[in-house]
């Protein structure tokens, strides 16, 4: 009990370390509590971290600060123009087709199991394989409809979707164009001795917008492999699929087990256990061996390196907290985490901040003074 409190005493005496969990606490409490009715700000901020790289590159090329937003803004438009009126257009078509399809699916996964049932009669009876069937069927069915009345029916949807047209683009171009005058308004805020917290930002900044923007390339570039080996194999729903198997890898190692489901299901009902059915099984597993160990180490070579038992787990905390946004930002919190801990033994001596733009294997491996 004395060692506790010998610690508490020591550690929290530092009006550094007091701030470092202040601001975390009002941080955390603030996402919580208002995370649905900020959701749009989240999202301009996940865009804005992606496009920050471009302002940067054309910045350094010589062009001023505001053509250098202007260029990446409009860019930014054209990709959602694109997606909305080129890609959204034929997912939903294929999702319609996909639920037109599901009975008879159904009904052919129904025949295959009562010969399976048939042949190995002991295991299962033949009603409990229908109940099941009927069970999953309904559901599947129910769900699928209800996405697709819910993305282009519902008048709340509808009206959200608007909301986000309208209120994300324009947060993004003043968080791009003011991301400096933002940071150091809101460190107007805060005490002038915050080094701790401005160190633990510098790593967090630096390991976000890396993170965003990988992820962001590795969604497209492996949802467009896929489509690509999808199309030449010829199976069906190719669009939607690689669209599935480009974002399975926002949740890593987890994603690309479930969007195998599909996957393996739409090739059996279209082939059967034949040639090519197995041949979009080893294409689907070979495109996600790829993105495992070659494509996603060359996107976050300066990431943070987290244990997969760490990377579960934050999914599955973070995820449970906030839905799809802890989802993909599980990876991010845990470095920040990752980062606390390690700066919090520095609570007596604390180095400068790093000069802003350091790299975040430079913010990793730069050495803290420790109080004796």
């Amino acid at each position: 009990m004395n060692r506790i409190t010998a610690w508490f005493r020591r550690h929290l005496s530092d009006p550094q370390v007091v701030l470092l969990v202040v601001v975390i606490a009002v941080a955390s409490a603030a996402v919580y509590l208002a995370g649905k009715m900020l959701a749009p700000v989240f999202a301009a901020v996940v865009i804005a971290y992606l496009l920050q790289g471009l302002v940067v590159r054309l910045e350094r090329s010589g062009l001023p600060h505001l053509a250098a937003v202007l260029v990446t803004f409009f860019v930014f438009l054209l990709i959602v123009l694109f997606l909305l009126l080129g890609l959204l257009p034929l997912l939903i078509g294929q999702v319609k087709q996909l639920v037109q399809q599901v009975p008879n699916m159904l009904n052919e996964a129904q025949n295959a199991l009562i010969k399976l049932q048939a042949d190995y009669p002991n295991f299962v009876s033949e009603e409990q394989l229908r109940d099941v069937i009927s069970t999953i069927g309904g559901e599947f069915i129910g769900y699928l409809r209800g996405l697709l009345s819910y993305s282009v029916a519902s008048v709340v949807g509808l009206v959200m979707v608007i909301v986000y047209l309208i209120l994300v683009p324009f947060l993004v171009f003043f968080l791009i164009r003011d991301a400096e005058r933002i940071v150091q308004w809101f460190s107007g805020f805060l005490p002038s001795e915050r080094q701790l917290t401005t160190r633990v930002w510098q790593e967090v900044d630096a390991q976000i917008g890396n993170y965003v923007r990988g992820k962001v390339w590795e969604i497209f570039i492996v949802g467009g492999v896929s489509y690509a080996v999808f199309t030449v194999l010829d199976i069906d729903y190719a669009l939607l699929l690689a669209a599935l198997t480009g974002v399975s890898v926002v949740v890593p190692y987890i994603g690309a087990t479930v969007i195998g489901f599909p996957v393996a299901l739409v090739a059996y009902f279209q082939w059967g256990l034949g040639a090519e059915f197995y041949w979009a099984l080893a294409s689907y597993t070979v495109i996600q061996a790829l993105d495992g160990n070659v494509l996603a180490p060359l996107l976050f070579s300066e990431a943070v390196d987290l244990h997969p038992v760490a990377i579960i787990v934050a999914i599955l905390f973070f995820g449970g907290l906030w839905g799809f946004w802890g989802v993909f930002f599980a990876i991010p919190l845990a470095t920040v985490i990752q980062a606390v801990i390690r700066a919090w033994p520095a609570a007596g001596i604390i180095e400068e901040p790093l000069p802003v733009g350091a790299t975040a294997g430079e913010t990793a491996t730069a050495e803290i003074s420790q109080s004796k």
